[in-house]
């Protein structure tokens, strides 16, 4: 399963982007005919491939995706000590396997339509008397006409990178947004400014940057433009433009009185869509922890395979008569050793990563179904009001209608993306296991050939010394 060339990456992108912005035109279409945003079937436009619909989602899920007993005592067949404090190669940063990029699958017949292109590079440390903190270039090139250039550097901090997190929610609450890295990961796990935790960070920030890009509506965001073109000081003028503090507090609790609330009917579909979600994140969040367990077990079995070659050559020193034997098990050992190493590598470059991934992304999604909620909890309360005459009934319908709208939009903008993201999801987790099943067998194979040469070689040995200790027949 190798990289696929510019020229697929470009077309698959184009083709993610087309799908997108088609079920947009759909959902807005539904919105004057009724019918759901993906046509009259219900179905998401451009997909082939089978996805985990909301009808019997938790069957399908459970059955095709992650299939994991939730009962912990099934965790036993690992180790009691299955703390991951000391798992100082993991983080939720890993870097992530090529092929859980949608923007990788390939469609041949598709024009090189990818026009924005995203670099993070240059980590750079800066000390102050305040704080420490790292920094990372970001290059831009793209054929936009609304750029004023093909080609942008910026330098961001992790704090910015929340600013845009935060204004795309705030942009488009029901869209799917990209999760971040944690600002702060578990304690013990890896330094916060080790090169292996700025490394994986800067592949993480790397791809959230890549996933807004190939979204069909995000990519156009003004304040993504502003923030791949914007230099420092223009961006923190940017920021200020926002809403004041008063406002922000204001909005949070009106948020929270309404969370508080609740809604009265949520629409079937989106109680379909939550339950999904409940089940996806016990699962996806199960597998995790499996994951990570597996990966600090295999860690701990290469530390101690790679005492016994050492060991075995001060033994030859000691047997004159089996000096070329153990120093022979020292070196399958040795290659063997080295296998394990390629293959941890894999599990933290191609499974890891992914897995968590979508653990936060089971977490965005919990709050997408918030703030969806809210809107409809805002229209709710403005009917009830209307109904017992709270307030002036002209008014009141005008908010009324406006509401409706926005819910209607905020609905159809979710529909849309769901699908989209559900296919993603599928995508990814199938290669990032389909990726480590074939490294799992290249592995076994690499090292049961090691021993079969090695033993095979001993056999011949064994057999020449034989012949030799024969007496002649006369």
């Amino acid at each position: 399963m190798g990289t696929l060339g510019g020229a697929g990456l470009a077309a698959a992108a184009g083709r993610a982007r087309t799908v997108g912005m088609e079920g947009e035109r759909l959902a807005s279409q539904g919105r004057s005919s009724g019918l759901p945003a993906g046509g009259a079937t219900g179905e998401s436009p451009g997909v082939d491939a089978p996805l985990l619909g909301s009808s019997g989602s938790s069957a399908l899920l459970q059955a095709e995706v992650l299939d994991l007993d939730e009962d912990e005592d099934d965790l036993e067949v690992f180790s009691k000590d299955a703390s991951l404090m000391d798992m100082n190669s993991f983080s939720p940063m890993m870097p992530t396997s090529p092929l859980s990029m949608i923007n990788q699958i390939k469609f041949e017949d598709e024009p090189d339509l990818k026009d924005l292109f995203i670099i993070v590079d240059e980590p750079e440390s800066h000390v102050t008397t305040i704080e420490t903190f790292i920094t990372y270039r970001i290059i831009t090139k793209t054929s936009r006409g609304e750029f004023d250039s093909s080609e942008f550097e910026v330098r961001r901090r992790y704090q910015d990178f929340l600013w845009l997190k935060g204004k795309l929610e705030e942009a488009h609450p029901t869209l799917i947004i990209p999760p971040l890295p944690e600002k702060f990961i578990v304690k013990g796990m890896v330094e916060r400014f080790n090169d292996d935790f700025i490394e994986t960070r800067r592949k993480a920030l790397q791809k959230f940057l890549n996933r807004i890009a190939d979204h069909p509506t995000l990519t156009f965001n003004e304040d993504f433009k502003v923030f791949l073109t914007a230099q420092a000081w223009e961006l923190s003028s940017h920021k200020k433009q926002g809403p004041g503090l008063l406002s922000r507090m204001g909005q949070t609790v009106r948020a929270v009185a309404l969370s508080m609330r609740g809604v009265k009917s949520r629409p079937e579909e989106f109680m379909e869509m939550n339950n999904f979600i409940e089940l996806f994140s016990q699962k996806i969040n199960l597998i995790d922890k499996i994951s990570q367990r597996i990966y600090k077990e295999q860690r701990e079995y290469s530390d101690e395979m790679r005492e016994y070659g050492p060991i075995h050559i001060l033994w030859s020193a000691s047997e004159e008569d089996l000096v070329d034997t153990l120093k022979g098990v020292a070196s399958c050992i040795d290659k063997c050793c080295k296998a394990t190493e390629k293959r941890m590598s894999g599990l933290s470059e191609a499974l890891l990563p992914v897995v968590h991934e979508y653990v936060l992304y089971s977490e965005m999604l919990m709050g997408v179904m918030k703030r969806r909620d809210q809107i409809q909890a805002e229209l709710d309360s403005k009917v009830e009001a209307l109904m017992y005459k709270k307030a002036d009934t002209d008014l009141l319908t005008e908010e009324i209608g406006k509401l409706e709208d926005k819910v209607e939009c905020a609905n159809n903008a979710l529909k849309a993306d769901w699908e989209r993201w559900k296919h993603n999801m599928q995508n990814d987790i199938k290669s990032a296991f389909t990726d480590m099943a074939e490294e799992n067998i290249h592995y076994y194979e690499q090292c049961l050939a090691t021993w079969e040469s090695f033993l095979a070689s001993q056999t011949d040995l064994h057999m020449e010394e034989t012949s030799e200790d024969k007496p002649e027949s006369h």
